[in-house]
């Protein structure tokens, strides 16, 4: 049959499994939205108050579901906006997919109205990007975004369309998703076959798979160790290996940490977990990374915030390394045995070589660290973080999404929050971009209805996108969002006042707006917390809004934190990890 270019999008879009797409529309890509109409019944559209909005939703759909994430913006500004989305995509390894329509072919290269090289932009943060200039190519365009996206290490593609294109006829063929992802060979036969391509393909391929021999290394490291600990990155999360990680843990009584984007793949009131590690780690983490004999390392890339001072990270520690992407092993610390490929598929084939084993000192050792907090948790305060987040999961428990920003909310909510239940945390751990958790609690509400989603944000990062109230409540997504309003750029004013002499340079927020009122001009239910009583009065009605009135509804919560709250444990910068610092002296 034939169908335009416009046509071909949607229908690809369908034959992918997509049921729910984020965007903004505009000039360059109307033929596309006029399709979106017509098949309103078959797809649906979320439109944002702004295309980076979109994109975050996309991530956090994507994130939260499993599935990969749609998102949709015309030429120009409208593609450029999609940039920092596509980013903090590519930082967390979350598969989207983003459709950008751009000026006419004979208008390409000439500065034209709204004119940009999204292509030439986007690919250093996407695993591909492309222009299709022939209509011909466009099926076969798309088909392929979604294998790029998906296989190996996932992560977002860029699909920059001609105007003209998305208006052309061709002989469209239908198949069906598992002969469209069946093989790549098939889409690179319809696409241009160049050196760029097959590049592009190969780093989204699978591994080839571990031999034997490195299985039972692995399995020996870990049955020789006496002081092992593993460490839990956000891979195990791709990879739908928590079961296992639990498993191995459990048969040789395995002490675990997680990364920042690992949490949530550790239940956090196990016996064997010790919290995040890193730079705000907790001082039972970050010891048994630094004091153990060997390093389990899972799906993560030892990032800076992990190790903190290379030359004193782990010096008696080997390293076993198990992540999908080759290119993480031995990039920022060397390890002694790296495995390169899917980790659950991994775990399956080392845990039945692994001894069991009871208990021992070093377990006992951890247990010693897990009681050196720092004295702030037990502050008594108008109204302190940990009991904020004591209080939501009192309430909610197991089953709520938590989705946050970027600062000292966000730290606050990976110490205090204990989450139990895979791909409950969503947060931008690599590019720490302020203004995600908004976008992101759209998609993951989108996603996931019956879920309780709870989005945690500061007052510096909800400026940057609090528009999306609009969104919030035009389709009626019963999220309960929680200002954490310090009146501070809080990480930021942390840091001068560490490391600058108290020079609280352009941080204090004494300003603008009244976060009850903006709420309520978009006809959103708000209340101010200034203590405890007024924070869980108010989540109460909260929940009674969002989760069990007749008709749910969003609920926004102005909740007041002291300016000068830390977060804390906390490893200054250059120290080495096991050096941290559990008190900071107040003005």
């Amino acid at each position: 049959m034939k169908l335009t270019g416009a046509q071909i999008v949607i229908e690809c879009l369908i034959e992918q499994g997509t049921d729910t797409v984020f965007g903004y529309p505009g000039g360059a890509i109307l033929h596309i939205y006029d399709e979106l109409y017509k098949n309103r019944h078959r797809i649906r559209h979320i439109l944002t108050a702004h295309e980076q909005g979109a994109a975050h939703a996309a991530d956090g759909y994507s994130r939260s579901t499993g599935k990969t994430g749609v998102v949709l913006a015309t030429s120009g500004p409208g593609a450029a906006n999609l940039v920092t989305g596509i980013a903090t995509a590519y930082m967390d390894s979350v598969p989207l997919v983003a459709i950008t329509c751009n000026v006419a072919t004979h208008l390409l290269g000439k500065d034209s109205f709204q004119e940009i090289d999204i292509t030439g932009i986007t690919t250093p943060v996407t695993k591909h990007s492309y222009i299709v200039r022939n209509i011909e190519q466009l099926a076969a365009a798309v088909r392929e975004a979604f294998i790029i996206a998906s296989m190996g290490r996932p992560g977002p593609v860029l699909i920059d369309i001609p105007k003209d294109v998305t208006a052309a006829v061709t002989e469209y063929e239908p198949v069906k998703k598992s002969d469209s992802t069946g093989g790549i060979t098939d889409g690179i036969t319809e696409l241009s076959v160049c050196i760029h391509k097959l590049g592009a393909l190969a780093r989204a391929a699978n591994p080839p798979p571990v031999s034997a021999e490195k299985v039972k290394c692995a399995a020996d490291l870990i049955n020789r160790a006496e002081r092992p600990v593993i460490c839990a990155g956000g891979g195990v999360l791709c990879a739908d290996a928590w079961k296992e990680l639990r498993l191995l843990a459990e048969k040789a009584s395995i002490p675990v940490c997680q990364t920042l984007m690992g949490k949530s793949a550790f239940p956090a009131q196990h016996e064997l977990n010790t919290g995040m590690v890193g730079m705000h780690g907790t001082k039972a983490a970050n010891c048994a990374v630094n004091k153990s004999d060997l390093i389990i390392a899972l799906g993560m890339r030892f990032s800076d915030r992990v190790i903190s001072n290379p030359s004193t990270f782990a010096r008696d520690s080997t390293i076993l390394h198990i992540d999908i992407d080759a290119a993480e092993l031995n990039k920022n610390v060397p390890a002694a045995c790296a495995l390169a490929g899917d980790v659950k598929a991994l775990l399956k084939r080392i845990i039945p070589l692994v001894a069991e084993k009871e208990k021992s000192p070093w377990n006992a050792q951890i247990e010693e660290w897990k009681k050196h907090i720092p004295s702030m948790y037990a502050k008594k305060t108008k109204l302190h973080p940990k009991f904020v987040f004591e209080y939501i999961h009192k309430k909610i428990g197991e089953t709520a999404i938590i989705t946050t920003e970027v600062g000292q909310h966000q730290m606050w909510a990976s110490l205090f929050y204990p989450f139990s239940l895979p791909h409950s945390f969503l947060t931008s751990g690599g590019l720490g971009t302020m203004g995600y958790g908004t976008g992101a609690a759209i998609g993951a509400q989108t996603g996931k209805p019956d879920r309780p989603v709870v989005h945690i944000a500061g007052d510096g990062s909800f400026r940057m996108n609090c528009a999306e109230l609009a969104t919030i409540e035009y389709y009626k997504l019963p999220i309960i969002i929680i200002v954490v309003n310090n009146g501070t750029l809080g990480m930021v004013r942390q840091w001068q006042k560490l490391f600058y002499d108290k020079r609280y340079s352009q941080t204090t927020l004494d300003r603008g707006p009244d976060f009850v009122k903006l709420a309520e001009a978009y006809n959103i239910k708000a209340f101010r917390a200034h203590d405890e009583a007024e924070f869980a009065s108010a989540f109460d009605k909260a929940l009674e809004l969002a989760l069990y009135a007749e008709k749910r509804e969003p609920v926004l919560i102005d909740s007041y934190i002291d300016i000068d709250e830390n977060v804390l444990p906390m490893v200054p910068a250059g120290k080495a990890i096991d050096d941290t610092l559990l008190e900071i002296e107040n003005d």
